[in-house]
């Protein structure tokens, strides 16, 4: 019989069988695919910066930091006690210490403040580091860094504004931005009779002055549905000008030092992503300068969308990678039916599969980064503009049934808020709906094929890196061209075309860079005849005892 429990004294209170506490991690060190990965795609420079960042988002105190702003979520102060308008959100302490943690490693604008090979690799992995701790503070960080591209459609805009961004400070003061140490800046698109239809925008743009077009000074007068860290000191917003829709880019405070009239009317509750404020917003004569030419503000805001999606593809592989990490924990330190159940078949079955799946999406999200880096090259900027919408899909779309199997190799656990698998969870779904849900990023795959010429040869070259690797692959590609040239049937089937160019690149990728037993596991289930989408359910012969061991902390 175990001895007693001295703290608890009570002989009905024996604690066995439990797993011990998690405690710090070592994102970095523990993850062979992620190092692989980005000293494959040009990052080795910075893994000093990332074992760091590993090391220390990876600690306990992280985590517990990330609990608190999630269970303690941000309060609207629209008022003050005189009845001054404040426009203001109110956070936990904690999550400000996340905020300066986040911005003190450039979590926002790594990229831009060291722009060589791999730079794009290095940020994508920053955001796959610290997203396993926190996704609510990536909000504020990836509209931040997405800022940057669109901004220099107007250079005047960019040159003011630009410096400010790439200052790795944390100021959460309400002053106006050239008063500050450094800044945020934010994206208010959606409006409740559009949604992903920004054409039916109704906020409204009228010059100021006779000026007109880009830079020139409007007033902005509508309402924005979903508008993400609305404490950010800046925002790029749609809204209709005279000669069409437009981006604008509007500040928290005006120029004269006054407060600018945008005005929070709730913040909304979400299902997740608690920690990060999301408002309703309305304009009122609202000060903005044009950004980009008149009429042409889906073209400007662009570039902005693409690097949100980059981040999203980051935060949704980050939780994916924290999911697995939690039930290989807890698998190889609890006993039922006689063996750890980490040894246990079945289970081996699950945790190997939930590994191919991970890997499959991280290496997927750093190809992609690697595009991001190469943007000169045609083929490279057409697998960058087509791969965050197939990433954005596939990879967001799985992070939910991942999340879900692996909460439930915890069994009871795992469902108890105690646990960190709820908060998980919860944000898991939050990247497939945020910058444009599903039908949207397959109706995107068509629109990158149908327009730029050079995207389906530049995928085609892709993947014939790694033909004649498995057969499986072979076939699936051999597939893929008879789809392509469906071309009256293509709109109806674009979500099967987005799951199997997703599934395909990956499979190509494994197949390149992953030991055999990843790729050809990764092979073997997801491009066979029988494939659900279930986890656990792989084939038979597959060495699932290495690819655990690959993946295990």
């Amino acid at each position: 019989m175990p001895p007693r429990n001295p703290i608890h004294n009570l002989a009905t209170h024996d604690v066995t069988n439990m797993p011990p506490q998690i405690g710090d991690q070592d994102l970095w060190a523990a993850d062979i695919a992620l190092r692989e990965g980005v000293e494959r795609h040009g990052g080795g420079w910075g893994t000093a910066r990332l074992a760091a960042l590993g090391q220390l988002a990876g600690r306990e105190e992280i985590f517990e930091k990330a609990d608190e702003a999630n269970r303690n979520p941000p309060e609207l102060a629209a008022y003050d006690r005189f009845g001054q308008r404040l426009n203001s959100v109110k956070f936990h302490p904690a999550y400000h210490e996340l905020m300066q943690l986040a911005l003190t490693h450039e979590l926002p604008n790594f990229a831009w403040r060291h722009p060589q090979t791999g730079s794009q690799v290095i940020h994508a992995a920053q955001t796959y580091l610290f997203g396993q701790a926190e996704g609510g503070v990536l909000c504020p960080m990836a509209m931040s860094y997405a800022a940057i591209p669109a901004l220099k459609a107007t250079p005047e805009i960019y040159e003011e504004w630009a410096p400010r961004l790439l200052q790795p400070n944390y100021d959460p003061r309400d002053i106006p931005a050239a008063e500050k140490t450094g800044i945020t800046m934010g994206m208010f698109m959606t409006e409740k009779q559009g949604g992903s239809d920004v054409r039916l925008n109704s906020t409204r743009a009228t010059p100021l002055g006779a000026a007109t077009g880009e830079g020139a000074d409007y007033e902005l007068t509508g309402h924005k549905f979903f508008c993400s860290a609305p404490m950010s000191d800046a925002f790029l917003l749609l809204a209709q000008a005279p000669g069409g829709l437009s981006c604008f880019l509007v500040p928290r405070w005006r120029t004269d030092g006054t407060r600018n009239s945008l005005n929070l009317t709730r913040l909304k509750e979400k299902l997740g992503n608690r920690s990060n404020a999301t408002a309703e917003a309305e304009l009122d004569h609202c000060s903005g300068r044009m950004l980009g030419p008149e009429g042409r503000g889906i073209r400007t805001i662009i570039d902005m969308v693409q690097g949100n999606r980059l981040y999203c593809l980051a935060g949704s592989a980050a939780i994916m990678r924290q999911a697995l990490v939690q039930a290989l924990h807890h698998t190889r330190h609890r006993i039922a039916f006689g063996d750890h159940l980490i040894n246990q078949p079945l289970m081996q079955a699950v945790l190997a599969d939930m590994a191919i799946e991970s890997e499959a999406a991280l290496s997927l999200t750093l190809r992609i980064a690697a595009a991001f880096d190469a943007l000169d090259d045609e083929a490279e900027a057409s697998l960058a503009r087509i791969g965050t919408a197939i990433g954005k899909y596939w990879i967001c779309k799985r992070t939910p049934i991942l999340t879900a199997e692996a909460l439930e190799c915890l069994g009871g656990g795992g469902y108890m808020e105690e646990s960190l698998m709820p908060r998980l969870y919860r944000e898991a779904p939050v990247n497939s709906v945020w910058e444009g849900a599903g039908n949207i990023m397959c109706l995107d795959v068509l629109r990158a094929m149908m327009k730029e010429p050079a995207t389906i040869p530049a995928l085609m070259a892709e993947f014939e890196k790694a033909q004649g690797g498995h057969k499986n692959l072979d076939a699936a590609i051999a597939r893929l061209q008879d789809m392509l040239s469906d071309q009256e049937n293509m709109a109806a089937a674009a979500r099967r075309l987005t799951e199997q160019l997703a599934l395909i690149w990956q499979a190509a990728l494994l197949q390149q860079h992953a030991p055999p037993e990843v790729a050809d596991a990764f092979c073997e289930s997801r491009l066979g005849d029988c494939w659900t989408g279930a986890f656990g359910a792989l084939p038979r012969g597959l060495e699932l005892t290495s690819i655990i061991q690959r993946a295990a902390p």
